[in-house]
């Protein structure tokens, strides 16, 4: 029998931090869900149905300094109170006013930082997340793993079995699933290590899914894939999602931060894929930069052979998408349908903007460039979309067969 067609988008949402400093710090330290109301007004000016709302520890306590990080992280949703009932009917009444949902919570940070101090610091604070998530009425959120740099890799997996299985226990009694975004995070230390959030690829998915299913938090464990990530490590999408189907871990990726990653080819030539690994500024002398400005040359490691692309931002380039040297974003919506175990009329595409070059904080200046990439992100999904159902649906259920041979896995 002939189907319908019937195409499926996803649904779009952005990570607030794309515009940290929207509410002035002093006045939404003083009446802290005023930059909430004022974001989900922001998103209604750029045409977003929904926001990722990214909380973080206040720069007061972080033990990150702003100034050392490559990406400034926001806490739009400050918790330095208890978020209780009457916050959450504020922020509640201002989504309804709006008519701006709430695809998930994201609070990135090292959840398994040597420090111990740091880390009950860390664990508290998600747990503050956790509690406001369930008072939202969202049923995820999304982080890092992390990674103690005094241990090895493997280290590392028990550590995550002492450390990180508890928090997932917490999850699991709110009902709530935790999506891991994958990047590497290279210059998250002045150390020479690279992997620096343990869960950065398939291989250590799965290892860390193996743990949480012997401890029966496997359901809370998933990924937010980010395809600048693969792109960083000379990955693609579809060789990815294949990979994760062939061992029968299609279910792992639970959504997606849609951003870029422009590989330069100069840099590339340079220094290789570790990036910069010597004179980078943040270690001379053979010692820790004084300044934590001077930290952030850490990122070198990454900065001299990338640069994230926010989507839409970057030249449409098909032999680079051959290379696995930008995103291929027809392909990777495409390769998430075909492959994966997801619906995708329920999986949120969240865009998430770092391109540095645009990091504007400007309202009025940064408004057209987040409309217009939400825009592009509507339009290619759409686009996959119909091309899945025609294909994959309609086509299919006549016999027909799809032509060509597009894009193969494990090739480039």
């Amino acid at each position: 029998m002939s189907k319908h067609f019937q195409p499926a988008p996803m649904k779009l949402s952005v990570l607030t931090a794309a515009l940290q400093e929207l509410t002035p710090r002093a006045s939404r330290d003083a009446d802290p869900d005023l930059a909430i109301e004022e974001w989900l007004q922001f998103a209604v000016e750029i045409d977003c149905p929904n926001i990722q709302l990214s909380a973080a520890l206040h720069p007061d306590v972080s033990s990150v300094p702003a100034e050392a990080l490559l990406d400034p992280v926001a806490n739009t949703l400050d918790l330095r109170k208890p978020f209780d009932t009457d916050r959450a009917k504020r922020v509640q009444s201002a989504m309804h006013s709006t008519g701006v949902g709430l695809s998930d919570l994201g609070y990135f940070d090292n959840m398994l930082v040597a420090d111990r101090a740091q880390r009950a610091q860390k664990h508290d604070f998600m747990l503050r997340v956790f509690d406001a998530a369930v008072l939202l009425g969202t049923n995820a959120v999304c982080g890092f793993v992390g990674r103690n740099t005094d241990l090895s890799m493997d280290e590392n997996l028990c550590m995550f079995e002492a450390e990180f299985i508890p928090l997932l226990r917490e999850a699991r009694a709110r009902g709530l699933c935790y999506r891991v975004e994958q990047c590497p995070m290279p210059g998250w230390n002045i150390t020479d290590l690279w992997h620096n959030n343990i869960a950065y690829a398939p291989g250590p998915w799965i290892a860390l899914h193996q743990i949480c299913d012997r401890h029966g938090v496997g359901d809370q464990f998933r990924i937010h894939f980010d395809p600048s990530h693969a792109i960083l490590m000379g990955q693609d999408s579809r060789s990815i999602f294949q990979y994760l189907k062939d061992v029968d871990y299609g279910f792992l990726i639970g959504g997606f931060h849609v951003k870029g990653q422009v590989i330069d080819s100069k840099g590339v030539s340079a220094w290789g894929y570790a990036g910069q690994t010597m004179q980078r500024g943040d270690w001379p002398g053979g010692r820790p930069a004084p300044r934590a400005a001077d930290h952030v040359h850490a990122w070198k490691k990454q900065t001299v052979i990338s640069e994230h692309e926010l989507p839409g931002t970057a030249r449409h380039d098909p032999l680079a998408y051959l290379q696995n040297r930008s995103v291929d974003w027809l392909d990777h919506q495409l390769a998430a349908r075909e492959l994966l175990d997801l619906d995708p009329g329920e999986t949120y595409l969240v865009v998430e903007h770092e391109y540095p070059k645009a990091r504007v904080q400007d309202k009025d200046a940064l408004a057209p460039i987040l409309k217009g990439s939400l825009a592009f992100v509507r339009a290619i999904d759409l686009a996959a979309a119909a091309m899945y159902a025609l294909q994959h649906e309609v086509l299919a259920s006549q016999g027909i067969p799809i032509q060509g041979i597009g894009r193969e896995p494990y090739r480039s």
